[in-house]
């Protein structure tokens, strides 16, 4: 697997980003869990920390982890974009698309004890779900159980997901003991 990381390390594909490229990822070919989001945002970029912010934050306790086992071998940490995207509109640009088509299968592949995908965000909802995803993000999270036992789709844990969290009671009362029970099994 080290060849495969250096070369992702290295990858300059996107060139043009704002802030240059920098892939922000961790892998392990033991690596029991594959957290799949969305690019990391500024903050992210600075530290080459993965989910080093408040959503990451938010993210462990979901989980229902520490930093150490959140950054320890079980976990990886494959962004649908490996780098920031920049600012589009509001907020972050979209994932760019050259990422996950260029790296993602190759990186899967180098971890055999792989056992569940966390797709985090529409993005990589799409991605992975194709035409099994539901019309909406709201839709296709509740719809957890159609995915399981390997992938599990989650909104993503920004600091806007809290208003839609008290909209959705069932993610707290069903989704997320589901999930760390998932997760405390498999750490």
């Amino acid at each position: 697997m080290l060849p495969l990381l250096t070369e992702i390390r290295a990858c300059r594909v996107c060139e043009d980003l704002p802030l240059g490229p920098r892939p922000v990822f961790t892998a392990d070919p033991s690596s029991k869990i594959v957290l799949i989001g969305q690019a990391p945002g500024t903050k992210v970029h600075a530290s080459g920390i993965p989910w080093d912010d408040d959503s990451g934050t938010r993210l462990r306790s979901w989980l229902g982890v520490d930093e150490a086992t959140f950054y320890g071998p079980a976990f990886a940490i494959v962004p649908m974009g490996f780098c920031y995207p920049g600012r589009k509109g509001g907020g972050d640009a979209p994932p760019r698309p050259e990422c996950a088509p260029l790296w993602h299968e190759r990186l899967l592949a180098e971890m055999p004890q792989l056992e569940l995908i966390l797709l985090i965000g529409m993005y990589a909802q799409k991605q992975y779900l194709g035409s099994r995803r539901k019309r909406t993000l709201t839709e296709t999270v509740r719809a957890w159980p159609e995915y399981a036992p390997r992938l599990l789709p989650t909104p993503h844990p920004s600091w806007r997901v809290r208003m839609w969290m008290q909209k959705q009671p069932w993610f707290e009362a069903e989704l997320l003991p589901e999930l760390r029970a998932r997760v405390a099994a498999l750490v």
